[in-house]
């Protein structure tokens, strides 16, 4: 097979952006890629992961997780306490060589991209190509998830099943792990297993959810900030990532949960994929894509996203929305116990990662689609640093996070109430919706909400000698009714000419103060 050689460990395949006080060693210019050798060993250098794609970027961060767990042997509880461990490779400034060439080492044949005997390719199921009709494969269009496959519609670029421009063998790894975390639900290609063909797939364990990340100046602190403690009874020896396993899973048997960290953060597909290389390896031609297990999934959890309750009872993670601003999910991500009907409860990383740095910022990467093929818009957002303000460091400061939040969206959801009714007064015919109206409002108001919330969480004290954080709860709630007011006005502003209009636009501007009081 060719490209037998493109191992992942030392092939240049990471967008990384370097901190700007690295160096090269010889003085040459830095590379723009990294193979995982590099990035491990050079992390503190690294300000941070350039991938353009943010749900390849979440998907990366966790292997990287993975990986710095088992270099740093944090991926145990003991021995001693967890914490102080992660405190002692933090005070040492980079992950430990030792670690890095010891696991390479131990595991280099499975971290080749084509398995030259059609073994073990990373991340892949080289069974494939006996299993599923290789006339029928999915294709390098189907594998790259920003181009249009088959009857679809364009989304980033245009191109051609006939004729598809071969993607880089890093183009081809990092869609490879899209698919993985974000593969839809629903018909695939055909895999005969034991005998019987099935084409149905089960969604990935990320799709449609946001992750959270926490981001610090370089890539070493936002890979140690990223790990969690590990549960006491885990054994590194069960909780296996998918190249660590002597063999690949059976495709009848229903998948069984994940042990542990390292197994939850890389072992969760409900995919089955591979490669098909050509030439040197530097370009892949084609790929199979199918499902994993013919029953049963994997139990969905996850570190990263927030939790919550559906009225049903059943718990989900918040859903990616490239509509939805971040900063009215902050409060889930610093509060202990942020309100809310949906019970949000915080990602289990946040609860020890201002251990690490309390000047870390939060990076959301996700993909706003549905279960099945519908894809939306990726999801890019980043917050500025916070984590000085995270309940546990700042108990007085970060209740007026919450607090700004509720006010801002408040007055968001009475400005969509207001010009539905203004709408509904003004227009005689029932069947025409408010939708425009809607957008237009939601598009003058949330952005600059956004802006004043930022205004004044900056100005919030983190001494916690003030009481709120000093936050100025009248003022702010002010600011946010000022903007509510100001959107209203504009996008009403064109019936106003006429009676009807302007009498519609004045009965309904009473919803921005909370609408007509009840009578007793």
């Amino acid at each position: 097979m060719p490209g037998g050689s493109y191992n992942l460990i030392d092939e240049p395949w990471i967008p990384v952006r370097w901190h700007p006080d690295a160096r090269a060693e010889h003085g040459e210019d830095l590379p723009v890629q990294v193979g995982l050798r590099e990035a491990l060993l050079r992390s503190h250098a690294i300000a941070q992961l350039a991938v353009a794609d943010p749900p390849a970027h979440t998907a990366l961060l966790r292997i990287l997780y993975a990986l710095t767990a088992r270099v740093t042997e944090l991926d145990e509880a003991g021995p001693g306490d967890w914490a102080d461990r992660r405190l002692d490779v933090l005070a040492e400034g980079r992950l430990p060589a030792r670690g890095i060439e010891e696991y390479f080492g131990r595991y280099r044949e499975r971290f080749f991209l084509y398995d030259p005997v059609g073994g073990r390719p990373w991340m892949q199921d080289a069974r494939l190509a006996a299993q599923c009709d290789p006339d029928k494969t999915a294709g390098v269009n189907k594998l790259v998830v920003t181009r249009p496959a088959g009857n679809n519609h364009a989304w980033f670029r245009h191109g051609s099943d006939a004729a598809p421009d071969l993607p880089t063998a890093s183009q081809a790894v990092l869609s490879l792990l899209v698919w993985h975390y974000f593969g839809p639900s629903g018909r695939c290609s055909a895999r005969e297993v034991n005998g019987i063909s099935s084409a149905s797939a089960t969604a990935g364990p990320l799709r449609t959810a946001l992750s959270y990340h926490p981001e610090g100046d370089t890539l070493f602190t936002t890979l140690l900030a990223g790990l969690a403690p590990p549960p006491r009874t885990v054994r590194r020896k069960d909780d296996q990532c998918p190249w660590e396993r002597d063999e690949l899973p059976d495709p009848d048997t229903a998948p069984q949960a994940p042990p542990g960290p390292c197994a939850r953060l890389t072992a969760c597909s409900q995919h089955a994929l591979l490669l098909v290389p050509h030439d040197d390896g530097q370009l892949v031609q084609d790929a199979y894509i199918t499902w994993a297990y013919r029953t049963g999934r994997i139990p969905r959890d996850d570190d990263f996203v927030i939790w919550q309750i559906s009225q049903q009872g059943n718990r989900y993670p918040r859903p990616a929305d490239a509509q939805r601003g971040m900063w009215r999910d902050l409060d889930a991500l610093l509060l202990l116990k942020p309100s809310g009907s949906t019970q949000p409860q915080r990602p289990k990383v946040f609860h020890t990662a201002h251990e690490v740095s309390d000047q870390l910022r939060v990076r959301a990467l996700g993909f706003d689609q549905e279960g099945q093929a519908k894809d939306t818009q990726f999801v890019d957002a980043s917050t500025p640093r916070v984590f000085d303000v995270v309940e546990e460091h700042a108990p007085h400061t970060a209740p007026a996070v919450g607090r700004l939040r509720q006010m801002g969206e408040l007055f968001g959801w009475r400005l969509e109430r207001a010009v539905k009714r203004a709408w509904a007064a003004y227009v005689t015919d029932a069947k025409a919706k408010p939708d425009t109206w809607v957008a237009e409002a939601g598009a003058r108001y949330w952005p600059r909400a956004e802006r004043e919330f930022w205004l004044r969480f900056r100005d919030l004290d983190r001494t916690n000698s003030l009481p709120q954080g000093g936050l100025d709860a009248a003022e702010s709630r002010k600011a946010f009714l000022r903007l509510a007011e100001e959107a209203y006005e504009a996008v009403t502003a064109t019936v106003t000419r006429t009676q009807r209009g302007a009498k519609a636009v004045n009965q309904a501007r009473i919803e921005l103060y909370g609408g007509d009081r009840k009578k007793k």
